[in-house]
């Protein structure tokens, strides 16, 4: 941590603002768990919630009043952009906080679709699958009004579980569950040469590609290589393929993704510069919760909350498979979950329980008052696979700077 932010450095002890002290919160979950008695009931005969409990080890946690690392908006210049794998839209986000007008939003999840209307009402949001190409051209062309050379920026993340090494640590390479099969999933792996034909046949001033880092090493690199090759030849100057850490970008959270980015013509794009400093997760959970959507806790059982109040920072409940944050460091990277499970999510550094979906979307920097629709498991899965919109906008900002 940097000198700077040192600076501002002040202590908080966190068991003298406990409302229960951890020996009278373990005969609770004792008397709870000999009598079969619902904690979350017990809790509120007692007056007393989730947030009221504590872990048994507590050293201090160092809090800052940067709350957040600064970014200003960019003027609005009306560069248009077209999102495609658009999700929740934290790409979006970023690229509105940098300036750029949005011309459409291409999504197949009707609930994220709902996501995107719901918070920004004057975006024109196509429920679209693009592996129709001819269909979605007749989109672009006719009712966008796109043409050749489009004089705007394609945006798009094509969905990463045939990379993903995280969705596949959970499945045995010979089972049939074995997710990372890359380019031969015909479903998902493909997507990426269907984006890359649009970018092709319509011809964007510039291009962002968002992946997990696996897209880099399924096969070797070699595919990649070749639809990047495929887009050299059709004019674009290509920066190399860079895995960016969140954290290293004034996100409090350790989330590591690779970017593509191309110019139309000879330019090659420059990463933006690193930050020294790192923002603590504590920071972006220390802001009243009153009054905001998508805050909504699980009501753990007593044993939960048992084997969760002896954990140490940084380490994981083996049986949950969830990890207690350090408060004075970025998360770790917040989690889609499952897409026919629920979602999941680490625990809070200083309350024995898993955050909430509001509590998720702050460490990716989503802004309060945007709204997560659908079931809370699927509101994880949108906040787990966007894009930081913080991280978003420092690439747009560089996009519009250099181009």
């Amino acid at each position: 941590m940097g000198e700077q932010l040192q600076g501002m450095l002040r202590k908080v002890t966190l068991d003298a603002i406990a409302p229960i002290n951890f020996s009278e919160q373990r005969e609770l979950l004792h008397y709870c768990l000999d009598r079969d008695l619902n904690l979350h009931d017990e809790l509120a005969e007692r007056n007393l919630c989730y947030d009221d409990l504590c872990y048994r080890y507590n050293p201090e946690v160092a809090t800052t009043s940067n709350r957040d690392r600064p970014f200003s908006p960019v003027p609005f210049h009306g560069i248009p952009v077209v999102s495609f794998f658009s999700g929740a839209g934290g790409l979006d986000l970023g690229f509105e906080m940098a300036g750029f007008e949005h011309l459409a939003c291409l999504e197949i999840n009707p609930t994220f679709c709902q996501t995107l209307s719901k918070n920004r009402p004057d975006w024109k949001v196509y429920d679209r699958d693009i592996c129709h190409r001819e269909a979605t051209l007749t989109l672009l062309q006719e009712t966008i009004g796109i043409q050749a050379p489009f004089e705007g920026i394609f945006i798009g993340g094509p969905p990463c579980q045939p990379f993903s090494l995280a969705a596949n640590q959970r499945f045995s390479k010979q089972g049939e569950n074995f997710k990372r099969v890359g380019f031969d999933r015909a479903d998902l792996g493909n997507l990426l040469f269907d984006f890359i034909f649009y970018i092709q046949y319509l011809q964007p001033r510039a291009f962002l590609i968002e992946n997990v880092t696996g897209l880099k090493t399924i096969d070797g690199g070699k595919q990649l290589t070749i639809a990047l090759n495929s887009l050299a030849d059709s004019g674009y100057a290509i920066a190399p393929p860079t895995v960016l850490n969140a954290a290293e970008f004034g996100i409090p959270q350790q989330r590591e993704r690779l970017f593509v980015v191309g110019f139309r013509g000879t330019k090659s794009f420059q990463f933006p510069s690193r930050d020294r400093d790192r923002i603590p997760c504590y920071n972006a959970l220390t802001r009243s919760l009153d009054g905001v959507a998508n805050h909504i806790t699980r009501k753990h059982k007593a044993a939960s909350i048992l084997r969760y109040a002896e954990l140490k920072y940084g380490e994981r409940d083996r049986l949950g498979r969830v990890d207690r944050l350090h408060p004075n460091l970025p998360s770790k990277t917040i989690i889609a979950g499952g897409s026919l499970g629920g979602g999941r999510s680490h625990l809070h550094p200083v309350v024995p329980r898993t955050l909430s979906v509001r509590e998720s979307a702050r460490l990716q920097t989503f802004p309060d008052e945007f709204v997560f629709c659908g079931s809370v498991a699927r509101q994880f899965t949108q906040v787990g696979n966007a894009v930081p919109p913080l991280l978003a906008a420092k690439l747009a900002s560089e996009i519009y700077r250099q181009y």
